[in-house]
This record gives structure tokens, sequence and C-alpha cells, in this order.
């Protein structure tokens, strides 16, 4: 596999994490699924959080590689991703618990039966908080997913 392989290539040599990681995301993001993404990064983290993430996304690092200029090349093959969409979302962090909780609920309260809300968040909290929440109100949890270190994203249907 070389460069030319890949459908995008990333180069953030010189970032610290989470930097390298939060960039493959957003990249991956607006990739086809089965189109591949080339990050380049010189942080040491970089391997550990991309195989943990990946390993949540459903995506996929291919391979990677020590460059000779320096850094490693990491081949992400992005997944199919998720089977459903959000009809709303909620990109909360920075706030803490309860208040992720308390908006995803008023959000909730003006939508249909069915519908999916996506909140993200990174209150330190909130995986348990909101499972016990979803199941206490008839909330189901389709997918949590967490995209970075301490953050995640959670898909919550109406019920």
């Amino acid at each position: 596999m070389n460069k030319h392989d890949a459908n995008v290539v990333l180069n953030v040599k010189g970032l610290t994490c989470p930097g390298p990681l939060l960039g493959a995301k957003r990249m991956v993001d607006d990739l086809e699924s089965g189109q591949i993404l080339l990050l380049i990064s010189d942080c040491p983290g970089t391997q550990d959080d991309l195989f943990s993430w990946a390993k949540q996304t459903n995506n996929q690092v291919l391979k990677t590689e020590k460059l000779p200029d320096g850094g490693t090349g990491y081949y992400i093959l992005k997944g199919k991703g998720h089977e459903f969409k959000a009809n709303v979302l909620l990109d909360i962090r920075g706030v803490l618990c309860p208040g992720p909780i308390v908006e995803a609920k008023k959000l909730l309260n003006g939508m249909q039966s069915g519908e999916i809300l996506k909140l993200t968040s990174n209150c330190p909290g909130i995986r348990s908080d909101i499972e016990g929440w979803a199941k206490a109100t008839g909330m189901t949890i389709l997918e949590s997913v967490e995209i970075a270190p301490g953050e995640y994203d959670f898909y919550i249907r109406k019920g």
C-alpha cells in the first residue's frame, strides 16, 4: 500500500494528541464508505487513539508504516458507519451533567415517536447517567460511540 492507494492524505505532523485523531475523524466523516484516508502523524499516542476509535466506529486501520521523512502513516478505511440518521443534532460539549440530559429531554419532548437525536457530550458522567435516564423514560440508546477520549456521540430514539 502506498500514498497513491489513499483517496485523501492528511499530514498532521507536529500536532499532539488528540489533534491527529480529531483531524482523522473529520476527514473520515466526509469520505464515502470504502474510501481510504492516509493520516501522517508523529504523535506517539496516535496509534492507540486511532485503533480504539476505529474499532468503535466501524472503520478500520488497514496498515501502519514508518515514513522515511519521519512520522507514521496510518491507512484508515471508512466503514459502513451507522445504519440510521439523526433527525436532530445536539452538540453540548463543555456542559456538565445533568445539563446534557436536561437539554436532550427538552428536544426529545418536541420530537415525534421513532425520531432519533444525536447527542454529543464530554461530561465525565454522561455514559452512566444517560443509560439510566433512557431506561427510566422509555428512550432507546441505539448506539454510543467514543469519538475522542472522553467525548461521546449518543444516538437516542424517542420511545
